[in-house]
This record gives structure tokens, C-alpha cells and sequence, in this order.
């Protein structure tokens, strides 16, 4: 299943597995507008979906990972250290359930500013 995120300078395609509940849940509820945050060097937002986070959630991930923030309903987008990283790595606000990843660069995260308008769109196979 994929995805695609747009903001005002640029969108990313992601790709979601489509066996989890959350990816359902929230391929259910698009598309969705919402209002971007940035922490460190992630970008998040809420979904408006709220589910139980699933049991193999992480808090430690890969840039360009796309997690399910169960705390926040929200979508963490990391593409490089938060507060709270140690060293490079990618460490979440906390555990959250892995979607799937962002193709190509994830770096073009980067180009999202704190309060920009936010799209996810389901792409049509």
C-alpha cells in the first residue's frame, strides 16, 4: 500500500505494510489534511485515527521510517536525531508501531517548517 505525504515544498511516497491493523486503519481514514510539527529531525502530525499501539512497537528506528504514534494519533515521519537521540540515531517521543518507510530520500523532510499544512493521500494501485 502507499502512501503520498504533500506539504507546501514537497510530498514523499511511502510505502505501508498493509497486513498491520494500523496501516488499514489509516489507509481507512484518508485522505486526511492536518497541520505539521517538527521535533529535532522528525516530522509529525495528527491522523484523527486513534488504535491500541501493536506489540512490536520500537522507539529506536531508521531514518525514513514511518511509525504510528499511538499517544499522539498521530504519523512520525524520523529522518534523523529528536531531543532525545543518542548520537545519530532516530529515537521516537516513545514506542511506536512501524508502518512501513518513505522511498528515496527521506532528507526532503527537511524542507517541512512547524505549522505547514500537511495532505496524505492514498495512491491507487
Amino acid at each position: 500500500m502507499q502512501i503520498r505525504i504533500s506539504w507546501p515544498a514537497g510530498n514523499i511516497t511511502a510505502t505501508l505494510d498493509a497486513g498491520r491493523p494500523t496501516a488499514r486503519a489509516l489507509a481507512e481514514a484518508l485522505p486526511l489534511a492536518s497541520t505539521a510539527h517538527t521535533w529535532g529531525q522528525e516530522v509529525y502530525f495528527d491522523t484523527g485515527v486513534s488504535v491500541s499501539r501493536e506489540t512490536d512497537a520500537r522507539q529506536v528506528v531508521e531514518p525514513g521510517t514511518v511509525a504510528f504514534w499511538t499517544d499522539g494519533d498521530a504519523l512520525a515521519l524520523p529522518y534523523g536525531p529528536t531531543p532525545i537521540s543518542r548520537g545519530e540515531e532516530c529515537r521516537l517521543a516513545s514506542p511506536c508501531t512501524i508502518l512501513g518507510s518513505v522511498e528515496g530520500d527521506a532528507g526532503l523532510l527537511a524542507t517541512v517548517r512547524d505549522g505547514d499544512p500537511i495532505r496524505v493521500e492514498l495512491i491507487e494501485q
